[in-house]
């Protein structure tokens, strides 16, 4: 179903708690307000569409990838960068890696870990950073 995108800054700077089988139905939510937004937006953490669950969607060129409970186990190659936010106005200067491994749930509820590189692993970084209550 698509959502509705969350501005609140208030919201969004709390931390999001760990999903469980329980939030499997966020892949489809993600993916559809995703999908509705894709001119604007190429990640998105699920406290933007008013979920404060540790869930993100990631745009791997191809296909949307979904991660339940992502975390950065290793990074490297940091680099500054601006970036923006569909729930913010404007950009904002930003350290990020240009590689990290991260290990997450599928939405099969299966253990995985990817290393990703360049755009993916900063678009990675940018909703891990949402999970955490980081805004840009």
């Amino acid at each position: 179903m698509i959502k509705s995108i969350v501005k609140d800054t208030f919201f969004l700077s709390q931390p999001s708690v760990e999903a469980t089988k329980a939030d499997l139905y966020l892949a489809e939510d993600l993916q559809d307000t995703l999908e509705a937004n894709k001119e604007a937006c190429v990640g998105m953490a699920a406290n933007m569409i008013g979920v404060k669950k540790r869930v993100i969607i990631v745009n791997m060129g191809l296909v949307n990838l979904v991660m339940f409970n992502p975390i950065i186990t290793a990074k490297s190659l940091p680099f500054e960068t601006e970036e923006s936010c569909l729930s913010l106005t404007g950009s904002r200067k930003t350290l990020r890696y240009q590689q990290i491994e991260v290990s997450f749930w599928d939405k099969y509820w299966q253990k995985r870990s990817l290393t990703l590189t360049g755009f993916s692993a900063q678009i990675c970084q940018h909703e891990i950073d949402h999970l955490e209550g980081i805004i840009i």
